[in-house]
């Protein structure tokens, strides 16, 4: 019900936007695009850059550090196996939204060279963030698992922060090529993310170029 309410209220402040700007109802434009259309392939476009981006600023930077200080190990991995599905399918959902309104609005036979690049880093946005959501997420959530119960049987985990994890390795070779293995899958997964974001922060600069304050 909580999550009705945020967002019916959400849809409310959109259609007051709405009618406060009645000229997106206005004649055709835009080289055969209605007005109407034009406005709303550019609110999707934006509305769902910004989340995405918004999203994978705040998973990549704030809180998954905030976590990782402040919850058991092991609570945090179990956390961050349910939040990173959703977190790809999201900032995912929002790339392929973003390329959909972008391409129609740039068609590539006329595009710009600007234009056909900013399409290139939105494709790469998405690209990496499915290769995420479908190879490198549930590849490190298999191996966090079988790692988690060779962890317990050596009674580590459930601290919080940095990990005991090194120091039995040390002793356990069976943990050390866990580990190992899980550093790579993790990594991948990591560097995707990053070039996910980095991605969307280029294509950041180029929409401030078309603001006009």
């Amino acid at each position: 019900m909580a999550w009705l309410t945020r967002f019916l209220a959400a849809v409310a402040f959109l259609a007051f936007g709405i009618l406060f700007s009645p000229e997106t109802f206005g004649s055709k434009s835009d080289g055969g695009y209605s007005s109407t259309l034009s406005t709303s392939l550019k609110m999707a476009h934006l509305l769902c850059f910004s989340t995405g981006f918004g999203a994978a600023l705040w998973v990549t930077f704030i809180g998954g550090i905030i976590m990782f200080k402040h919850l058991p190990r092991h609570q945090f991995g179990n956390l961050q196996s349910k939040m990173f599905p959703a977190y790809f399918t999201l900032v995912g959902v929002c790339s392929a939204v973003s390329v959909g309104a972008f391409g129609y609005m740039h068609p590539w036979r006329t595009a710009s060279s600007s234009e056909r690049y900013q399409l290139g880093f939105l494709l790469s946005s998405l690209a990496f963030n499915l290769s995420n959501l479908f190879v490198f997420t549930p590849m490190t959530i298999e191996m966090m698992k079988k790692r988690h119960k060779v962890e317990r049987e050596e009674s580590i985990g459930e601290e919080v922060g940095w990990s005991k994890n090194v120091e039995v390795a040390k002793v356990n070779p069976k943990l050390a090529a866990m580990n190992k293995k899980f550093g790579m899958i993790h990594g991948l997964s990591s560097l995707a993310n990053i070039m996910s974001f980095g991605s969307l922060a280029m294509h950041s600069w180029y929409l401030a170029g078309k603001l006009s304050l």
